[in-house]
């Protein structure tokens, strides 16, 4: 099944004699071809874990920048330039001296842009939250529409001084100087941004810190801090709930990383992989993380052929190379705490859902409310326009599989998940489908549009 490597041909909507798909196009229409391509090198890096590493690096000694190539994980590194701390190649791992302790974070502008980062923003609030110096922390508007109360109530907790400058619990926030204490946080979600942003603030507490979660959420960050020195663990509950804790750090050692192809990037592939008849793609270098990698054994579930080819650890990350074929899909259920392992591939997999035989239900999704976009509402506009069964559910959704779809105009919401799901759907789907806006998808994928073309053989 092993093929050599495709050429890059830059215009396949001419070669194909139609106008499938085109970089940052709008338009997509049923391709009447497999996916048949070694996919290679295209899949982006995490950007969860690529901004975890930033942030690491930041607070490191003798760190090195990850190659990082989304507009999201670049808000990360150009918050962190600003705040004096020196990045180089974007493209290689290239050791830069940084700041001596977690301590000794130098002073930053009066207001700093974290763009369409919400991980940025509730990660990196942990981090000044300890600091003797006052930052603003503001972002685009969709940004600065999303709750961060679920950050700012254990952090208070711990002594900072978080506020929203809107009084709406949302960005812009202002962080003002505090001595932190460690606290034991029960977290009332399973959020990796939150546990992440009370485990960062915990390395300059008085004492250590911990956050019980109701089950556990991806632990990018636990690897991460692990790997530069921190004294994290975690502990795994007979009830299914999940505590991380971390003992206060004077210093860190940075480390080469290498950050794995990001699964949610991925999805997207996979996804058209298993809907486009005779399609079979082989993507390598897929992180395998088990607290991330839901998606994979979802499909698996709904009978999805899925092969893996190789598999390798570095840096405590799972990553593996994965041969998709296209598939006959079936309904499942998705619940409890498989949820926050898939949380942003749900649009995805509702989609594949619709494509399925039988009826799916995803429920103990409420934080899809919470996204870009209340995610509930979006699919199920999407799916309905297409002309798909779906039921919104408070904390979900239930899709009765019909086995096809129609072509639809798709508002995406400037939801890029919402724009790349439903660009998928239109692969599959009878006639066209157009994504209005679906310049969006820049904000974590930007090659998504030329990706496509690349595979679409």
């Amino acid at each position: 099944p092993r093929r050599e490597p495709i050429p890059y041909i830059c215009d396949l909507g001419a070669r194909f004699g139609c106008e499938h798909i085109r970089e940052h196009s709008n338009r997509v229409t049923n391709i009447g071809y497999p996916f048949s391509s070694l996919f290679e090198s295209v899949c982006l890096n995490y950007e969860r874990a690529a901004i975890n590493s930033s942030i690491a690096s930041f607070v490191g000694r003798d760190g090195c920048a990850p190659k990082c190539c989304t507009e999201i994980a670049a808000a990360a590194l150009a918050y962190l330039a600003e705040a004096t701390i020196s990045f180089v190649s974007a493209y290689c791992f290239t050791k830069t001296p940084v700041k001596q302790s977690p301590a000794a974070v130098g002073s930053t502008a009066s207001t700093l842009n974290v763009g369409n980062s919400g991980t940025t923003t509730r990660l990196i609030s942990g981090i000044l939250s300890g600091q003797n110096f006052a930052t603003t922390l503001s972002g685009d508007a969709s940004l600065n529409s999303r709750p961060m109360k679920r950050i700012m109530t254990p952090l208070n907790s711990m002594g900072a001084h978080i506020t929203s400058l809107n009084d709406n619990d949302c960005a812009p926030l202002r962080i003002e100087p505090g001595e932190l204490h460690g606290i034991h946080y029960q977290s009332p979600v399973a959020s990796a941004q939150v546990k992440s942003a009370v485990l960062l603030a915990g390395l300059y507490a008085e004492g250590p810190t911990s956050v019980t979660e109701p089950a556990l959420s991806r632990n990018h960050t636990e690897l991460m801090l692990q790997g530069f020195g921190a004294c994290v663990a975690t502990d795994l509950h007979t009830d299914g709930t999940a505590t991380a804790h971390v003992e206060p750090c004077k210093e860190l050692f940075g480390q080469q990383i290498c950050v794995p192809g990001d699964i949610s990037s991925a999805a997207y592939f996979i996804a058209a992989a298993l809907l486009v008849s005779g399609s079979e793609l082989l993507v390598r270098n897929v992180g395998t993380n088990f607290t991330r990698a839901g998606f994979l054994k979802v499909c698996k579930d709904m009978g999805a052929d899925i092969e893996t080819v190789s598999q390798t650890f570095e840096g405590g990350e799972g990553r593996a190379d994965l041969l998709v074929r296209h598939s006959r899909l079936k309904g499942t259920v998705i619940e409890g705490d498989t949820i926050p392992t898939l949380i942003d591939e749900i649009p995805m997999i509702a989609v594949m859902a619709a494509f399925a035989e039988g009826q799916t239900v995803i429920k103990d999704a409420a934080e899809l409310k919470v996204k870009e976009t209340n995610r509930i509402d979006t699919v199920t506009a999407g799916l309905k326009a297409m002309g798909a069964d779906i039921t919104p559910t408070d904390d979900g959704m239930i899709i009765e599989g019909t086995g096809h779809l129609g072509g639809a105009s798709i508002q995406s919401y400037l939801d890029h998940r919402i724009a790349m799901a439903f660009s998928i759907a239109g692969l599959a789907a009878d006639g066209e489908t157009q994504i209005i806006d679906s310049q969006c998808v820049d904000v974590s994928y930007p090659e998504f549009y030329a990706t496509l073309n690349l595979i679409g053989i």
